[in-house]
């Protein structure tokens, strides 16, 4: 087993209703304790920006692309969740540590596996620069390049908590997106 990091999970799913904080103590395996959770909603201001964005993505066909205002809209993203992960860290009296890494998703404005295409706005490096820590970006991409459906985290997090009912079947539902 690897050892344990702290991790900083971000979310703003397809339901555009704001950013998910989550902290964890996990060695990726079979240790994964939560530290602290919190939501943070959007503005109506910052919804209509993501309702935009998913208009300006629509003819996309390259998952890197940014033209003109997407590319703004991404990096206004970034510094939403850079502003989530501080205040997450200030109310929950969280300090750096040489371990410590955000898993950053992003805000996905266009899905369509069936070409293996999938966009996420969100500018790992930027939010990395403003935040201080390590960042890990674009998972969702990286597992459908490799012939995921683009959702790789959940199997990981499924694995860890099956090893707290070892002795048990046990069956996960990932029903994904607003179901989440």
């Amino acid at each position: 087993m690897a050892n344990p990091v702290t991790a900083i999970g971000l979310m703003s799913g397809t339901s555009m209703d704001g950013i998910d904080v989550a902290m964890l103590r996990t060695d990726g395996e079979a240790q994964a304790e939560v530290l602290g959770f919190e939501a943070f909603e959007y503005s109506p201001a910052q919804r209509e920006t993501l309702a935009r964005a998913l208009v300006l993505s629509a003819g996309l066909t390259d998952r890197t692309d940014r033209p003109g205002e997407l590319a703004l809209i991404e990096a206004d993203l970034t510094r939403w969740h850079a502003d989530a992960v501080d205040s997450f860290r200030q109310k929950h009296s969280l300090t750096d540590s040489t371990d410590s890494v955000i898993g950053f998703h992003g805000q996905t404005v266009l899905h369509r596996p069936e070409i293996g295409l999938t966009i996420q706005l969100g500018d790992g490096q930027l939010l990395a620069t403003l935040t201080g820590l390590r960042v890990v970006a674009d998972m969702r991409s990286n597992d459908m390049v490799h012939g995921g459906q683009g959702a790789p985290l959940a199997p990981a997090w499924h694995g860890c908590l099956a090893h707290k009912v070892p002795d048990l079947p046990v069956a996960f539902v990932n029903v994904g997106g607003v179901g989440n």
